[in-house]
């Protein structure tokens, strides 16, 4: 792409949706957490544990939290990350998870 970022290069949004069934073990993997996502650039956007559904029928529940990479390597590298993934099992241990990845939009 002339002037332009390739897909490649642009942000990339992680939007995970947790059922906390342990909250003692969850904050286990939540001390670890922050560390390894600025280790790899990412930035904490928000969560929330109220979520309101506006429209659909398959509704949200439990805590949604955004993150951001500047991009799909940085989100990949965190993700399979020896570290990340010896925090992840208190988070799988103590949630049910739906983890995904959005790219964002090249500039135009």
């Amino acid at each position: 792409m002339k002037g332009g970022k390739k897909m490649s290069e642009v942000k990339v949004y992680m939007i995970a949706n947790l059922q906390i069934h342990d909250a003692d073990n969850y904050r286990n993997y939540e001390k670890g957490f922050f560390p390894i996502l600025k280790k790899h650039g990412g930035e904490f956007i928000t969560y929330d544990d109220d979520i309101v559904n506006v429209e659909g029928e398959n509704n949200v529940t439990g805590r949604v939290i955004i993150f951001s990479f500047p991009n799909e390597e940085a989100a990949d590298k965190w993700y399979n990350d020896p570290e990340y993934q010896e925090i992840s099992k208190f988070r799988r241990e103590a949630t049910t998870t739906q983890l995904i990845k959005v790219k964002g939009m090249p500039p135009r």
